[in-house]
């Protein structure tokens, strides 16, 4: 071989021995997430061993409540009226406010960007714009953002704040929602929430039989 092919051939196999170093490295980051306890849920059966009904019936919040307090869901969840984006919950990009209806002002509606499904943006940083049929902001009354989990405990069970459901129609709506199953499934570029829908509801199912009981704060 010329020597001039020879080293072409070198750099070749460099660069696709550097290629495999590095999705070795990203397999290995994806692992460590996916066994990352904030990003699972732990089983109904797992909470047996807690003899208190009122004990239980909390634990069972806390642990759902790893999908409350997610940014997917946090983001849909503010106190301000005003969306937030992204894993650090930082403003929405443009302004936006969500207005009475809850998805958007006049002349700047929700859907003008959030279309029915997610959008893939191909070369962008954004990779995808997530949407839904319903996308929609949370009402006032059902703002989480800095707020503890026994005030959200609160919250859910209020049917002065959460709409009038009762305690079987919050968890219909938690377990079954399409925009709520939109947080397992957000889109390119975007952490899903922890665990599954199906194991959330589990949760919640629990936490009612339990007494829907709230943690303290």
């Amino acid at each position: 071989m010329p020597p001039r092919s020879r080293r072409i051939a070198l750099v070749l196999l460099a660069s696709l021995a550097s290629a495999a170093i590095t999705l070795g490295i990203g397999a290995g980051v994806a692992d460590t997430a996916q066994q990352d306890p904030s990003r699972t849920l732990k089983d109904v059966a797992a909470f047996q061993s807690i003899t208190d009904a009122g004990d239980r019936s909390r634990a069972f919040f806390t642990e759902a409540a790893k999908v409350i307090t997610d940014p997917r869901c946090m983001n849909c969840h503010p106190v301000t009226g005003r969306p937030t984006q992204g894993d650090d919950l930082h403003p929405h990009v443009p302004f936006m406010q969500a207005g009475a209806s809850r998805i958007g002002m006049d002349g700047l509606a929700c859907s003008a960007c959030h279309r029915a499904e997610n959008t893939t943006i191909v070369g962008s940083r954004l990779r995808s714009i997530p949407g839904n049929a319903h996308w929609s902001l949370a009402p006032d009354s059902m703002g989480w953002q800095g707020h503890s989990l026994g005030y959200i405990c609160r919250q859910l069970k209020d049917p002065e704040r959460n709409g009038g459901r009762s305690l079987a129609r919050i968890r219909q709506h938690l377990a079954e929602d399409h925009l709520v199953a939109w947080a397992w499934h957000p889109g390119d570029g975007r952490r899903p929430a922890p665990g599954t829908q199906d194991g959330f509801g589990a949760l919640i199912a629990a936490w009612i039989e339990t007494g829907a009981e709230c943690p303290p704060g």
